[in-house]
């Protein structure tokens, strides 16, 4: 439990920001946007496969969503405390071991995008009474926000200036967000975006959500995810390591 002290002191900083509207607000503004948008704009009237799109859309907005904010909250919150309060520092002089570390603030940015997706599946829910999820769309948003709150401590730990994220961001998580089957199925791009979204994270997790049953399909990306999971986390683990500044 050497974590714990690391996951705590996140949780009690998250507590109070969860607090103030104008942080939640933003966290969530365009996801609700999106769902209100499309689910209304588009919503019954198109069929995908054979489901309504908002039937389709809501799964690939929550796993949107739960990317964006274990991603962003981690890593500005990670960058912020290295950068400027120099909080990090008195983290890594404690008798914390690295992986402890790596551990403690992977889980406050699993319970962070947790907290986000689940007002997207309640606002779905409410608005369109739908709840498409099945066990293995819980397994895929349980993977999706290991990884993306790993690389958000990566991320964070690379970063030489608070505004480096923006770049992360706006050339990894944008691009994700928008090709890799959140919104459209990923058949209908060209085929050569679509190999360029074979290496995206995310369009695994998509597959996940919106999943049944266990094919070999779905067995490939829970092996995907399972193992950028891993190899994000260890190399995370080896930045703190060996962090000096």
């Amino acid at each position: 439990m050497k974590w714990y002290p690391v996951f705590y002191r996140e949780m009690l900083l998250f507590r109070k920001k969860v607090l103030k509207f104008g942080y939640v607000f933003s966290s969530l503004l365009f996801p609700i946007i999106y769902l209100l948008a499309f689910g209304f704009g588009l919503g019954r009237e198109i069929r995908v496969g054979d489901s309504s799109y908002v039937e389709f859309l809501l799964p690939g907005i929550v796993a949107l969503t739960s990317m964006t904010n274990s991603f962003n909250l981690v890593s500005n919150a990670l960058s912020m405390g290295r950068l400027y309060f120099k909080s990090f520092q008195v983290i890594k002089q404690s008798p914390t071991p690295p992986a402890a570390i790596m551990i403690g603030i992977t889980l406050s940015g699993i319970v962070r995008g947790m907290a986000a997706a689940a007002v997207i599946f309640i606002v779905g829910f409410v608005l369109f009474g739908i709840f498409p999820f099945t066990p293995l769309s819980f397994l895929g948003l349980l993977l999706n926000l290991v990884l993306f709150s790993c690389m958000g401590v990566v991320v964070g730990m690379l970063t030489k200036d608070p505004e480096d994220n923006a770049l992360y961001t706006n050339f990894i998580i944008m691009p994700m967000a928008f090709f890799s089957g959140s919104f459209f199925p990923v058949e209908k791009l060209p085929s050569l975006v679509r190999g360029v979204v074979t290496v995206m994270p995310l369009h695994y997790t998509n597959i996940l959500m919106r999943s049944r049953e266990i094919t070999g399909r779905e067995g490939a990306a829970v092996v995907i995810l399972l193992a950028c999971s891993l190899a994000l986390f260890l190399y995370g683990a080896r930045r703190i390591r060996n962090y000096s500044e």
